[in-house]
């Protein structure tokens, strides 16, 4: 599966001008809220309690915020490029303009680390994260998260 696959059409937000962190995961939060049903401050609040126990700025640029969820029926993605990069605490200690949030159900151990682990390997990538800075739309972001080859009409 894709990652692409993990996202739902409209779980993606292309320069979003957020300040802060809590912005962004406000922002992720009200996104993926529309689209599972779920409450926003619950999932905001969730994944606010995972950054807590450790960053989660993997460096790069990018972040990777996630949380399993009760009540969430099955493991999804929702991106944000951010129109200004902001501070995730990363390991290397660059500010993230690629935040992938993943939610997870509640009881989906090994199915989150396995998306987690697809989503990091991805986006270790030089030239997807060059494609994903560079994305004139939302189609082209689900091109790279599928692994799709570059296209010069994209």
């Amino acid at each position: 599966m894709a990652l692409a696959d993990l996202i739902p059409g409209d779980g993606v937000i292309l320069d979003l001008g957020a300040s802060s962190r809590k912005q962004v995961l406000q922002s992720l939060a009200e996104l993926a809220a529309e689209t599972t049903g779920l409450n926003a401050r619950t999932i905001f609040d969730a994944v606010l309690q995972r950054e807590r126990l450790g960053s989660t700025g993997v460096g790069q640029g990018v972040a990777i915020p996630h949380a399993r969820i009760r009540g969430n029926e099955r493991v999804q993605g929702f991106f944000a490029r951010l129109r200004s990069p902001v501070d995730f605490e990363s390991i290397d200690g660059r500010p993230a303009d690629l935040i992938f949030m993943l939610i997870a159900p509640e009881d989906a151990g090994a199915e989150h680390l396995k998306a987690l682990a697809r989503v990091s390997r991805l986006l270790r990538r030089e030239d997807i994260r060059q494609r994903l800075r560079a994305a004139p739309n939302t189609d082209a972001v689900f091109a790279a998260l599928s692994g799709e080859p570059a296209t010069d009409a994209a």
